[in-house]
């Protein structure tokens, strides 16, 4: 005959320290329950109109304000669009539908995701098409800053995915939240994507839209790692198995291993290009050096790309050599040969 201890558990693993490593992070004592933490990221259930309205109307402001602040490069407007925008509230429900093994939760999250993008595009698009210049807006920093992410970018999204996730499965941290609101940019670089779109500018559009899709990857896989390490999942599996259901789903991994590769990829290439473009240009810079080498009182004031063209800035009393010389020396350092564009002080312009 045997005997259970008297402290021995009595129900499912809810109330159980999770085993795994994260399940540290998030102490049973503070740890919310599934159901709790499911009434806060999934819009379909609970009181469902109010949910959704506040949605629709968070987005529609933040929406406003994120392309309001891009247009006229507003740093501080731009974060306040950061600090109300409600789209990671469906984006980490979709981690805790695969976690849970909801496909309905996965796939109504995912709707509401991407009808979000869709009205924040089309607001930025509109407000591009009914400005009288553009050709401003697209160059301003908080275009400039969201057009081409980086290897950087997707590590700082996974960081700050892992930190929402933490901070909602525990009932004591919901005061950081606005904070990781903030180091999530979701909203502005949808803002950008329409701005950009509705200013003519497709491939300025399509950086903005990659570094989007790279923080909702980073939130998604995040929240799949979190909610899975701290118990979720196997409470959701418990549910299952007591309603005479399968266990706990195997397809996350793979999922998210796809999803990672998908964005991370051409985030790679971006980082790579930049590298890249950084080294030739201080390439081209000590190429122009010595082109001026024999001009008295001639200096290099700076290099930099405008679009595939190198823009050299020139600073001299008197003229300056063949700019044909400068284009051959830059033709053996750069693969595609880039058109070089010599912009002198006095305001002369020489193109080879």
């Amino acid at each position: 005959m045997s005997s259970t201890p008297a402290d021995a558990p009595t129900g499912g693993t809810t109330s159980q320290p999770p085993a795994r490593f994260l399940g540290r992070l998030v102490p049973s004592a503070q740890r919310r329950p599934l159901d709790e933490l499911s009434d806060r990221l999934d819009l379909g259930s609970g009181d469902v109109p109010a949910k959704r309205s506040a949605f629709w109307a968070m987005l529609v402001l933040s929406g406003v304000i994120a392309v309001a602040g891009v247009v006229t490069d507003s740093t501080a407007t731009v974060i306040g669009a950061m600090i109300i925008a409600p789209l990671s509230t469906p984006i980490l429900g979709v981690g805790l539908g695969i976690v849970t093994g909801q496909g309905r939760l996965v796939a109504r999250s995912a709707l509401f995701v991407a009808g979000g993008t869709a009205i924040v595009v089309a607001l930025g698009a509109l407000v591009a098409l009914v400005l009288p210049e553009t050709s401003g807006v697209v160059t301003n920093s908080q275009v400039t800053g969201r057009t081409s992410p980086g290897v950087g970018d997707l590590v700082a999204a996974f960081a700050t995915g892992f930190a929402g996730a933490i901070a909602l499965a525990r009932r004591d941290l919901g005061d950081v939240l606005p904070g990781i609101a903030i180091a999530i940019s979701l909203v502005p670089p949808l803002g950008v994507v329409g701005v950009c779109l509705g200013a003519g500018q497709p491939a300025l559009a399509a950086g903005a839209l990659l570094l989007f899709c790279s923080n909702v990857v980073a939130l998604v896989i995040a929240a799949t790692v979190v909610f899975t390490g701290t118990g979720y999942a196997g409470d959701a599996a418990d549910a299952r198995r007591a309603a005479g259901g399968r266990g706990r789903p195997r397809r996350a991994v793979v999922l998210g291993a796809i999803a990672v590769l998908v964005v991370a990829l051409p985030m790679i290439a971006n980082t790579v290009q930049a590298a890249l473009a950084d080294l030739w240009a201080g390439q081209t810079r000590a190429a122009a050096e010595q082109w001026l080498a024999g001009t008295p009182g001639a200096d290099v004031e700076g290099v930099a790309w405008q679009g595939s063209d190198l823009v050299v800035e020139v600073r001299g009393p008197g003229s300056v050599p063949d700019v044909a010389d400068l284009r051959a020396a830059v033709d053996r350092l750069v693969p595609w040969n880039p058109e070089v564009v010599v912009v002198h002080t006095v305001g002369e312009r020489y193109e080879g």
